[in-house]
């Protein structure tokens, strides 16, 4: 077994040591989400974690790692004596990103239970994690049925599985951490409320710190071992001081001042509901016990403010985390006290907001300092008698009608197009690929009926062999690349106009991130194209790229459906079996180069062609209009809609599944 780097050499990230400490010394606070960038000793830290964990009484051969001194009565391995146990580590458990639902909740033998009667259950990492650590990394990229059924087990400290008519349920109480790169997509609000806390994590900019950083991580890679020694002390400090809060944490006080001073700051920052003030409790409290106090004050409130409300302040996906801390420090003051007025010592069990160890390297660290992307002001025009203008405000997002690509695929789980999927309708039977997930009971006892006489069968149950078992088909929805297309010519420059558009394709971006999209962008303008975001699941990304964007010069419309071309070709690589929706924004005009028209109609015959899904959105306006967008969408073998047509609310009729044919256009 390999030796973990120690949770004390981790240099600096104060706010990531202290949020995973404070959940081991009160899982009830509900996890941590992890958000940064790469390359931040996120998982470094969570592993690490792992060994500063007090070890486990268990029952001997309980695969749930039930509790001697409190066995759980409805223990599928049980029912349990209360009695000695046999004591081991605490486990750290990891959630892979491709995990299926049967890994994480465990899965039933159907043959079993068909043909006996009998509930043989194969515990999964749920039951694993139990007394433990349960490690997503990546959540973001997770599926969110497994998302769901993960919070789920983690609020509620038990996993029900019911299969078939048979039920299982065993305990799982689990600290849970997950990590994720923004930059790869965002979860939902909803999933973000769910986990406790959430802390923000960067690479130092310090000189001195990233000398430190390396120069720890080079020394542990010589001699891990010999590393690990050199931290040993340090280690047994610290979890020693977490046994000694969790014993301290039941005596720990919180007053109707902290009490008041949570409620108000919940209330000051507009959270949704009540979650927000049950973890806030729960942070601060644990705050004081890790600090060795039994009064929960000013600073643990302030503490745990900062831990737990960023996250739930997003009001829409595009929004990032955060919190105005000079209006924190108003509504402590007004509700109680300001942080400064309890004077605590800064050297003392809780100074600095109850950090884990004094020696964790050179400081200066803060990752709050991080300038804010964006900093520096608009792109400004470039380049005398380019045309080129500053970008243009979006206008505000609406609701837009569904866009869907016509058939069944079998894409990654999303919301938007048909799909045969995992989860869903069931729409039919079919013999096993691989390992049985979904049982089609019917179908299975209509397969083995006619042979049972056969088999020499003479009791009640079913005779079944591994031949009768089917699969259920189900049919769900899929998430789609959305690649946009979008034209930022001069003839598209008037600002308004590109306000609109915009604002167009802002709600589309809205609509991708609901129903779970990748997306791609596009830009075309002056000589040629190019792409302003390769295909992520990360439509913050998008809306960024979107919001920069400059106008102005030629329209090089054959130059822009080419390089759409291409990308779908390097990511039909990628991802075959994700399907593409291609929305091409533009008034249809085509400028710049020999016979730009007709090269832009070759250029959209070969989407026909392949028979991509497609849609332009006809940004021409005035009262005298061209009509060039209607065409390019035959072209296309696509749909034309106007940026009106578009609004979910309008009374002009859309056609939802777009057309994507291979006929070529007459």
């Amino acid at each position: 077994m390999s030796t973990p780097f120690p949770f004390t050499a981790v240099v600096g990230q104060d706010d990531l040591r202290l949020a995973l400490l404070l959940n081991a010394v009160s899982p009830a606070v509900g996890g941590v989400l992890v958000r940064g960038e790469k390359g931040t000793a996120k998982s470094t830290a969570v592993r690490a974690l792992s060994a500063l964990l007090p070890a486990v009484d268990v029952v001997p051969g309980c695969r749930f790692s039930c509790d001697p001194a409190s066995p759980d009565p409805g223990c599928p391995d049980g029912p349990h004596e209360a009695g000695a146990g046999t004591g081991r580590p605490a486990r750290m458990v990891e959630l892979p990103v491709g995990a299926s639902e049967d890994r994480l909740v465990g899965a039933l033998d159907i043959e079993r239970a068909l043909a006996e009667g009998v509930k043989a259950f194969e515990p999964g990492l749920l039951a694993d994690a139990h007394r433990g650590i349960l490690y997503v990394d990546e959540v973001n990229l997770l599926h969110d049925h497994l998302v769901d059924l993960l919070l789920d087990a983690a609020a509620m400290g038990a996993s029900y599985v019911e299969r078939e008519g048979v039920s299982v349920r065993h305990a799982a109480r689990f600290l849970l951490v997950g990590t994720m790169n923004p930059e790869e997509g965002e979860l939902r609000p909803q999933l973000l409320d769910r986990f406790g806390l959430t802390v923000e994590v960067a690479a130092s900019r310090e000189p001195e710190q990233r000398v430190e950083v390396v120069r720890r991580r080079l020394a542990y890679d010589d001699d891990p071992g010999g590393f690990a020694a050199r931290w040993a002390d340090e280690e047994a400090d610290v979890r020693q001081r977490i046994i000694a809060a969790r014993k301290l944490l039941p005596s720990v006080r919180l007053g109707d001042g902290a009490l008041r001073q949570i409620a108000a700051t919940c209330a000051a920052f507009e959270v949704d509901g009540m979650r927000a003030d049950i973890v806030m409790a729960r942070t601060a409290t644990a705050l004081a016990a890790w600090a060795g106090r039994t009064d929960v004050l000013a600073e643990d409130v302030r503490q745990a403010a900062l831990l737990a409300l960023p996250h739930r302040r997003r009001r829409n996906p595009f929004d990032a985390p955060g919190l105005d801390e000079d209006k924190l420090d108003e509504t402590l003051e007004e509700f109680g006290g300001s942080p400064e007025d309890e004077d605590p010592d800064p050297d003392g069990p809780g100074g600095g907001g109850g950090q884990p160890t004094p020696d964790s390297g050179p400081q200066g660290g803060d990752t709050s300092a991080r300038p804010e992307a964006g900093e520096g002001g608009e792109p400004q025009a470039s380049g005398a008698g380019s045309g080129e203008q500053a970008p243009a405000r979006a206008a505000e997002p609406f609701r837009t009608k569904v866009l869907s690509v016509p058939g069944i695929g079998e894409g990654a789980a999303g919301r938007r197009s048909r799909a045969r999927t995992e989860h869903g309708r069931t729409t039919g039977a079919r013999r096993p690929q691989g390992k049985l997930s979904k049982l089609h009971l019917a179908a299975t006892v209509q397969a083995a009926a006619p042979h049972q006489r056969a088999r020499g069968r003479s009791g009640p149950g079913l005779v079944v062999r591994r031949d009768d078992l089917r699969q259920a088909t189900r049919e769900g929805r899929e998430g789609n690349l959305v690649l946009f297309v979008v034209d930022a010519s001069g003839s598209m420059a008037a600002r308004q106009r590109m306000s609109a558009v915009k604002g167009a394709v802002l709600s589309l971006l809205l609509d991708a991130y609901q129903r779970r999209d990748k997306v791609g962008l596009v830009t075309f303008r002056g000589k040629d194209a190019q792409v302003a975001l390769p295909p992520t699941s990360s439509v913050d990304a998008a809306a960024a790229r979107l919001e920069s964007l400059p106008t102005g010069g030629r329209t090089p419309l054959a130059a822009g459906l080419l390089k759409a071309h291409e990308v779908l070709r390097v990511e039909r690589l990628r991802d075959p079996a994700r399907r593409a929706l291609v929305v091409v924004v533009t008034d249809g005009r085509a400028t710049g180069g020999p016979e730009p028209v007709a090269l832009a109609g070759r250029a959209a015959r070969l989407f026909a062609a392949e028979g991509v899904a497609s849609v332009v959105v006809d940004c021409e306006s005035g009262p005298v209009r061209l009509g060039l967008a209607g065409g390019l969408a035959g072209e296309l073998g696509g749909t034309a809609v106007t940026l009106d047509e578009l609004r979910a609310d309008s009374i002009a009729g859309l056609v939802r599944n777009v057309q994507g044919t291979s006929r070529r256009a007459a």
